[in-house]
């Protein structure tokens, strides 16, 4: 009650962040006429003049109103379009490093351009982030204009450049792509072997398109390169054909939260049908030597009862490809992990991709908190605002509209049954069309979407389907949409970039209609005439009351229920929308319908009576705030266990940058030489310990696979009053020889480029094994719980005892090799050149991309094409007579990054 009072006498913290901005409104406002006065020439010289500014010390905030003034001014004679007051303000809090709440149709696209131009006079590079590679384009070439007659230069990264072409677009002044793209780079840049091969410069300023649906629907997906790991397909196809043998009672399936389990007389059934097969040899389906197969039998679960083809995946070109569920768009690339889409690829028959082991992954949570400073934009934020502020330290602020909005929300209509539901919105769509009124039907699903279009077709009334199946007639139909008496039905409706304009797009009807006329006088004269016809179409609509949004059913986010909402109502235009909810809906089902149902029947509800009331829109907001609700617990918990990844990760890519900058690694190498020989001291020699406890032949044996160096330690251990210093030091010495008399063969600048080459190598393998670690104990590790233990601080712990014993391992490795190395004459370039595939994904791994397996080796040194990505060339520094003698679980002299008896222990 107090609260509410003191919002209306001093307004709401938004409105007094909102009306402080309001001083710099009115100082670019006051520079209009005098910029409106100059030339296009001394409007360009303004960017030179603003650049002498912050070279002189001037900031950003000090040269704000001028260049806020000249990206007005700009596009008013590049684009025909002025900013309004309210898109300088959104430009504003862009600038400030928040998050911008603007409606759709409130022209985001331009607003960006206010705090990209200012920001990017800095010389230090900013980036636009799109959803998709049309709107990184389409945006990159439209608001380029602006950027262009300034004399800024523009960048797109889109799928399939190659590193030189990415270098070039990364340079620009302003670069657009897509969230996945950026990432990628990040990832693959990260893989390289000289700094002068990376793409990316440092960050400085992100301004993210529809920020949430990337910082937050697509958060708990991760980037991921990978290589090709074993290939078990016809274990997937064979334990697929045991679920349809299940029955109800053999599993338990949670929709709240999306799992499903064996029983125990599901595990029974399971059991017996793999021993039919020959599958289960021995021992339970739980026994240690048996959990490939229970890995494989619980995801062949999921895919069968969890999920539904054109819900959740379509099948195409025998490929199996998500359906994103936010936005109903193809996930091309993108494959779910830990075996799933496998799982799904033998339910549905399609050729099964092999498996794949991580070799670099990022969440976009942990991707975007790297740029010092991060803005973004969307229509709808203020739900997830706690969130925003949390993970990314973003603060949202909603922008008032240029014009009030008209839109008329009705309250939501419930029906008994979906065939109820459905006869009603049908006879709703009939009454919009008699009047000529657009509408737009929003539904969760293809399925649904076709369900509707049979009921339409049965009707006779003409419309056009936009989901994931016609993702190519995207832009057209949505453009279209607005038109007398058109009917549109769509999958979801996240940034989808285009608006719906009432009586049509005129832009694209030129495009469409004019691409053959080449004729001047004709093309002006067609031009004329369908601008004419748009603005009558236009008047007819909005007398009919603008564009009527209808959603058949609530999504568990409020915020996409938002989004359907605001295509209707946009720049002052009439509108309306209305929501049809059935019993039968997921949503009403799985919170408590069955109560519900009792209930109406006992009220007397009548077949196809709908029960309308407020009461109901707040019962269901209720319920849409708890998912959203334990949704953002799932991203919050993945979040702290990515943390603890995200950490060691920063480590190994700063060691690598660190390397690649150093001239010679010399003394790193010397020190992680010198810190194994302590370690193999140490361990044969325990603190403390008498003469007769220690293990010399154990030493002496490890000094010859580690070093290289047949020593007489256990003459040196009978010697009188010796200590296990003086040993480490003579083994110690003894090594540092072995080193000197290496430099001085082959001489100090092929020992620096072989050291520095093989430290990167050996680096990037102990790191994708690690990774690999990591993943098998966060699988397991929520089994800490029935311990009484908790799992994310049991996580961390064995991570960092896990990191620790990765860089001893990477000690250990890169004094054998470089204790062992021997070097040849390089082959030709014609054999160095077969890179090892690496695959890119969203989730799990998908053929998408090569990354450079690393520049080519100094003289002198070889690499072989069938080397691991990130590993040692396997003959890269081949020595010319392999020690027969080497442990065969040692690491293989030759640099490959196997062991001995994978290797050239094969033959031995």
């Amino acid at each position: 009650m107090f609260g509410a009072l003191a919002r209306k006498l001093f307004g709401s913290a938004n409105d007094r962040v909102v009306k402080g901005l309001r001083k710099q409104v009115e100082a670019v406002n006051a520079l209009e006429p005098q910029l409106a006065g100059l030339s296009d020439e001394e409007l360009r010289a303004r960017t030179g003049m603003l650049r002498e500014r912050l070279e002189k010390g001037a900031t950003l905030d000090d040269i704000l109103p001028d260049a806020f003034a000249t990206v007005r001014e700009a596009a008013k004679r590049v684009l025909g379009q002025r900013h309004y007051d309210v898109q300088l303000l959104g430009g504003m809090v862009l600038h400030q490093g928040r998050i911008a709440e603007m409606r759709t149709g409130e022209g985001k696209t331009l607003v960006a351009t206010l705090p990209v131009y200012l920001n990017a006079l800095s010389g230090k590079g900013v980036h636009v982030v799109t959803v998709n590679d049309y709107l990184a384009k389409r945006d990159s070439g439209w608001m380029g204009r602006v950027y262009n007659f300034l004399g800024l230069s523009v960048g797109c990264i889109v799928h399939g450049l190659d590193d030189y072409e990415r270098r070039a677009q990364y340079a620009a002044d302003i670069t657009y792509g897509t969230n996945n793209e950026f990432g990628f780079d990040y990832l693959r840049d990260n893989m390289k072997f000289r700094l002068e091969d990376m793409v990316q410069r440092p960050f400085n300023f992100a301004i993210v398109d529809e920020v949430d649906s990337i910082l937050i629907d697509e958060a708990r997906t991760p980037l991921i390169i990978s290589g090709p790991s074993t290939d078990s397909s016809e274990l997937y196809v064979a334990v697929n054909k045991i679920i349809p043998r299940l029955g109800a009672e053999d599993y338990e399936k949670d929709e709240k939260v999306r799992a499903v389990s064996l029983t125990e007389a599901g595990q029974t059934r399971v059991e017996q049908i793999l021993r039919e097969m020959g599958l289960l040899r021995e021992g339970g389906l739980y026994d240690l030597p048996n959990v490939s197969l229970v890995h494989h039998a619980n995801q062949a679960l999921r895919a069968h009862t969890l999920f539904q083809r054109d819900k959740d995946y379509i099948v195409k070109d025998d490929k199996v490809i998500i359906i994103d569920e936010f936005t109903g768009r193809m996930m091309e690339g993108r494959r779910y992990s830990e075996g799933l889409h496998q799982a799904l690829e033998a339910k549905e028959g399609v050729t099964i991709q092999r498996e794949n082991q991580t070799l670099a992954s990022i969440t976009f949570q942990n991707y975007f908190r790297l740029y010092p400073k991060l803005a973004g934009m969307t229509g709808t934020a203020m739900t997830e605002a706690a969130e925003f502020a949390e993970i990314y330290g973003l603060e949202v602020v909603d922008i008032p509209t240029n014009v009030a909005v008209q839109r008329k929300d009705a309250d939501d209509e419930v029906y008994r049954t979906a065939r109820e539901k459905f006869d009603a919105i049908v006879t709703l769509v009939e009454e919009c069309r008699a009047r000529q009124q657009p509408i737009l039907v929003g539904t969760t699903s293809i399925e649904k979407s076709e369900l509707l279009s049979e009921h339409l077709r049965k009707k006779g009334i003409p419309h056009n389907v936009l989901n994931a199946r016609y993702h190519e007639q995207e832009a057209h139909i949505v453009a279209q949409a607005g038109r007398p008496g058109a009917v549109t039905i769509a999958t979801n409706m996240a940034g989808r970039g285009t608006d719906i304009q009432l009586g049509g797009n005129l832009e694209m009807r030129l495009e469409e209609e004019l691409k053959e006329v080449e004729d001047e006088v004709a093309r002006r004269e067609a031009t004329e005439r369908i601008r004419a016809e748009i603005e009558e179409a236009r008047k007819l609509t909005r007398e009919a009351g603008g564009l009527y949004v209808i959603g058949t059913e609530r999504h568990e986010s409020r915020r996409i229920d938002n989004q359907l909402r605001g295509r209707s109502g946009r720049q002052g235009d009439p509108g309306a929308s209305k929501f049809f909810l059935s019993l039968e809906d997921d949503l009403m089902r799985i919170f408590g319908s069955d109560r519900m149902d009792g209930m109406l029947q006992r009220l007397g509800l009548q077949e196809g009576e709908a029960i309308t009331h407020p009461w109901i829109n707040k019962a269901l907001e209720k319920a849409q705030q708890k998912v959203e609700a334990h949704n953002f617990e799932i991203r919050k918990n993945l979040l702290k266990y990515d943390n603890v990844m995200n950490d060691q990760r920063k480590v190994v890519y700063e060691q690598r940058r660190e390397i690649m900058e150093a001239p010679e690694v010399q003394e790193t190498v010397e020190s992680m030489r010198h810190e194994t020989i302590s370690a193999l001291v140490r361990a044969a020699i325990p603190e403390n310990s008498y003469a007769e406890q220690w293990n010399i032949d154990g030493l002496h044996e490890e000094v010859r696979r580690v070093l290289n160096l047949d020593l007489p330690v256990k003459d040196w251990a009978k010697e009188e009053g010796i200590a296990e210093a003086e040993i480490e030091e003579r083994v110690r010495n003894a090594s540092d020889a072995l080193m000197a008399h290496k430099y001085e063969v082959y001489g100090a600048e092929l020992m620096h480029a072989a050291e520095k080459s093989l430290l990167l190598q050996l680096l990037d393998q102990a790191w994708k094994e690690h990774l690999l670690h990591l993943d098998h104990l966060r699988q397991g590790i929520n089994l800490r719980a029935y311990a009484q233990r908790d799992p994310l601080n049991e996580y961390k712990r064995e991570a960092f005892e896990m990191f620790e014993g990765m860089l001893v391992h990477l000690r250990e490795s890169v004094t054998t090799v470089l204790s062992h190395v021997e070097m040849r004459m390089a082959p030709s370039e014609e054999e160095m050149r077969q890179p090892q595939e690496a695959y890119e994904t969203r989730e799990d791994p998908a053929l998408a991309g090569r990354p450079d397996p690393g520049a080519p080796l100094p003289a002198g040194m070889t690499r072989t094409a069938s080397a691991p990505l990130g590993a040692a060339p396997a003959g890269a520094m081949l020595a010319d007579e392999i020690d027969p003698r080497t442990p065969r679980n040692a690491p293989c002299p030759c640099g490959s990054g196997k062991k001995f008896k994978h290797c050239h222990g094969q033959a031995s």
